[in-house]
């Protein structure tokens, strides 16, 4: 048993649930999530709260209890609130700008990188450096984040690159020089 799938998911008011065919289909205000949930784990949902509970007792069963609870739990956070990922650009010469659904980069290569933004994310981009990703699943927003900081990552000499907000860069030292 998971100590994370034993914890119950209250549901928010205005947000419609159905469960049906071990497919769970969440709405709330900024869109609708659809979800297949594993033979192995069931789902009730009484009194606006959701429980997680493993059908059998085997192995696999155990591993997702968990990761299902906090699958349901991010498509309710998702489709009430949203969820938001801030990348950072820094290198002279390197910025992004967004036209219609792509994001243009010149990141020091000898040609601009087109990044295509897939359905359900949206982006910003503040002072050319700044890009907020937004959107309602969380594993989409988290997969097109890292998409675009594969593009160029952040080299540990001079930081260079693309990089989360929230991420700490360690920079190494370079050369000391011939004495």
């Amino acid at each position: 048993m998971s100590r994370v799938g034993k914890k119950p998911i209250q549901v928010p008011d205005k947000t419609k649930i159905i469960y049906k065919d071990k497919v769970i289909t969440v709405e709330g205000k900024k869109g609708s999530l659809k979800q297949t949930i594993h033979p192995d784990i069931d789902l009730k949902i009484e009194g606006g709260f959701i429980t997680v509970s493993a059908i059998s007792d085997n192995r696999s069963g155990n591993a997702l209890h968990g990761m299902t609870r906090s699958l349901v739990s991010n498509m309710i956070t998702g489709v009430n609130n949203g969820f938001e990922r801030i990348l950072e650009i820094s290198g002279i010469g390197y910025r992004a700008e967004l036209k219609e659904k792509s994001l243009i980069f010149n990141l020091g290569f000898s040609h601009t990188v087109v990044f295509d933004l897939p359905e359900g994310i949206s982006a910003v981009v503040e002072k050319n450096t700044v890009i907020k990703l937004s959107g309602i699943n969380k594993q989409k927003l988290g997969l097109a984040a890292a998409s675009i900081r594969r593009l160029k990552p952040p080299e540990s000499y001079k930081g260079k690159g693309i990089k989360y907000a929230e991420e700490i860069i360690r920079k190494k030292a370079g050369k000391t020089g011939t004495k």
